[in-house]
């Protein structure tokens, strides 16, 4: 075991605050802390922040998992708005240099702040969510094959469309999201042909508010309903929530993603129109990435979950989406083909 001693610490908030405080200084390059031993996981959280029912709500799901089993000192931080690279990395270092072990960036616009951070703090594990570009020695590039569960969301679509129209809604137009939208668009051409998919992205840039901007997937929606798409698919963290929002108010169906959105208690009023979502479990790959270092063998270097993993899918929640018969043998089919490379999935 990595520790020796372990220290149960209740007040997460007011310890968050403290390192928010903190994270404000001037960049450390002390790689070394006494505190070190009672203090494991923390996360700091991508655009959006804590609450938004999807991305970073998993990375807290996973981080609390690691609080409960190992019974250490957590920490999670807020992104602010318009923030730097540098601030991104004085709050890596400020969580490294107060003992917390591994650290994790939730989301690819941490890689630089991550790169500079692991170099200065060597004896400390990193991570990464949906970034493969690092390539530290302490870094885990956590990173999932989104395309492949929007695939199975694309067949879902096309078997529940009644319009042949279905719609595509992505928070930012970068290649991260591209893998949602390739691999939603295969999935609906390979199931029926005759059904047309509409896309659109909300921003160019997160700083834009495509990731953080129920009002902006909400418009967008709207505007795919208009065009009589039935099902809509949303890759756009918190602005999905507002997609979700004009499908109910529509009648229609909307798919969620990362999380199971079916569940998610700010979503309830919504959830008899959530189909079901894309998931890509953020929760375990947080997780894991902490086991491994409590066990003494951080895990470093690229680490994907897929179908064959278990780590993507579709979520199961919904009653008329789990009873409904056919369209569970073809996504059962579908995952089959793509588990054994019969169905290569593109990724843009």
């Amino acid at each position: 075991m990595r520790r020796i001693s372990r220290i149960t610490v209740a007040g997460a908030a007011t310890a968050s605050l403290a390192l928010a405080l903190s994270a404000c200084g001037g960049t450390s390059t002390d790689s070394s802390s006494d505190s070190k031993g009672d203090k494991g996981l923390a996360i700091a959280y991508d655009v959006g922040g804590k609450g938004d029912q999807s991305f970073n709500d998993a990375a807290y799901a996973g981080l609390e998992e690691a609080k409960k089993e190992f019974g250490y000192q957590t920490a999670d931080l807020e992104p602010t708005e318009g923030e730097t690279d540098t601030d991104k990395q004085q709050r890596l270092e400020s969580l490294a240099k107060q003992g917390y072990d591994p650290v994790i960036g939730i989301g690819y616009a941490y890689a630089p702040a991550v790169k500079e951070a692991a170099a200065k703090f060597p004896d400390t594990t990193f991570g990464i969510v949906d970034d493969s570009t690092v390539e530290a020695g302490n870094v885990a590039d956590l990173v999932f094959s989104e395309e492949e569960a929007s695939y199975l969301a694309g067949v879902a679509a096309a078997k529940s469309t009644k319009t042949d129209v279905v719609g595509f809604v992505g928070g930012v137009d970068i290649p991260l999201i591209h893998k949602f939208q390739a691999g939603f668009a295969q999935g609906v051409k390979d199931t029926d042909s005759k059904v047309k998919v509409i896309s659109q992205y909300l921003t160019q840039t997160a700083e834009e508010g495509g990731f953080s901007s129920p009002d902006k997937g909400k418009t967008a929606a709207e505007g795919q309903i208009e065009k009589k798409a039935d099902v809509v698919y949303a890759a756009a963290g918190l602005s999905g929530q507002g997609v979700i929002e004009a499908a109910a108010a529509n009648k229609i169906w909307a798919i969620g993603v990362d999380s199971d959105q079916y569940r998610q208690e700010a979503l309830t009023k919504y959830k008899d129109s959530i189909l079901t979502s894309a998931m890509k479990d953020v929760a375990k790959a947080v997780y894991n990435l902490a086991k491994s270092v409590e066990d003494g063998k951080p895990e470093t270097g690229i680490v994907r979950g897929d179908l064959k993993t278990g780590e993507v899918g579709l979520s199961n929640s919904n009653p008329k989406f789990a009873d409904n018969t056919e369209l569970q043998d073809a996504i059962k089919t579908a995952k089959e083909k793509i588990i054994s490379g019969e169905i290569k999935v593109k990724s843009s």
